[in-house]
């Protein structure tokens, strides 16, 4: 199975004085409630980039500001409702190596004095490399000495990489054991090792992270079995009621398959902000912002028997850092689980 996807390609702008946008010269603008908070950006962002990073929220319009070695943006979603969802989906979230701090318009996030000169240490740490997807400098790992300004600081916590949420054991566990109930299957995948291809279906941007299909005979058999099941499915499977669609619903949804248009899907419902729901495309590793009322029901276990045809994975070396390998085939070597609780393999990508 060989897919392609292509994404928009993020114009560039010319810059003013000082290195900001003239775009940004406009101190007097106002801010609604219907306006998105979202700091810690890159300097250098775009206001393309700004507006495809809140893509799935149909964003209006965006102000982006600079100040120094702060960039933050005001982005209009059009609803409080949109709003609330992009809080939920996006604080926290890494964005070129980069927590982001999405809050509401009215009262921006503060960071203190003792938060600039240590920064708070992820719960996964890992050194990144020149070589590879990358294209980057080899970063070395340095201990922060207080006092350091802001900009320091900020080149110093780029070395780092938290594993992502969804990534995480514990909540892989509780998502895999309500949708499949029997996780025996679990248990063979830190045994899992030597020269592999992997088709990448989703990644965390500017990060080693990555979820893919390991290609085997056993998930083509998979692939087909799941598909056609779905296929026969798709028209006779309900659309849920409102009231029901609860986090833990087991269900099915269109999912974006890049030029090849959408095909129905299995997913789990991570949360719901009213007429909206967070779901997990359990067989891609990918969220979702989908509406309520346009997910089937599929509840059923028979549908549930096949595994999830991704894994998450983690490059051992590099940084995985475009889109564009997004429905791509890496050729490389699996090496092992990142630790004993993870269930995160480790690939190095053949040369």
């Amino acid at each position: 199975m060989s897919w392609n996807i292509s994404h928009p390609q993020l114009s560039d702008k010319l810059f003013g004085k000082n290195g900001v946008l003239e775009e940004q010269k406009s101190p007097g603008f106002k801010k609604r409630e219907t306006e998105v908070y979202v700091g810690n950006l890159p300097l250098d962002i775009s206001k393309e980039e700004i507006l495809y990073l809140l893509k799935d929220f149909n964003p209006l319009d965006v102000h982006k500001i600079q100040n120094g070695c702060k960039c933050f943006a005001f982005v209009d979603l059009g609803s409080m409702q949109k709003v609330t969802l992009a809080i939920r989906e996006l604080n926290g979230k890494l964005f070129h190596k980069r927590k982001l701090f999405v809050n509401t318009s009215k009262r921006p996030p503060k960071r203190t004095p003792d938060m600039i000169q240590q920064p708070r240490a992820p719960l996964v740490l890992e050194k990144a490399s020149g070589e590879g997807f990358g294209k980057t400098a080899a970063i070395i790992q340095l201990a922060p000495k207080a006092p350091v300004d802001l900009c320091e600081t900020e080149k110093l916590r780029a070395a780092f990489f938290a594993v992502p949420l969804e990534m995480r054991g514990s909540f892989l566990v509780l998502l895999l054991r309500e949708c499949f109930r029997d996780l025996s299957w679990l248990a063979l995948i830190h045994s899992v090792r030597g020269e592999a291809g992997l088709l990448v279906t989703s990644i965390v941007p500017k990060t080693p992270f990555f979820w893919a299909m390991h290609i085997t005979e056993a998930l083509h058999q998979n692939m087909q079995a799941l598909f056609s099941t779905l296929a026969q499915a798709e028209e006779q499977q309900p659309y849920l009621e409102g009231s029901t669609v609860t986090r833990g619903t087991r269900c099915l949804a269109e999912y974006h398959l890049g030029n090849y248009g959408h095909a129905w899907n299995r997913c789990w419902v991570l949360d719901r902000v009213d007429t909206w729901a967070v779901v997990m495309f359990i067989d891609f590793g990918q969220l979702a912002t989908i509406p309520v009322q346009s997910l089937r029901s599929l509840d059923s276990d028979d549908f549930w028997t096949i595994p999830p045809l991704t894994q998450p994975f983690m490059l051992e070396k590099d940084i995985l850092s475009s889109y564009e390998v997004v429905h791509r085939i890496l050729k490389g070597k699996i090496t092992g689980a990142l630790n004993s609780a993870s269930h995160i393999l480790k690939f190095e990508e053949s040369k």
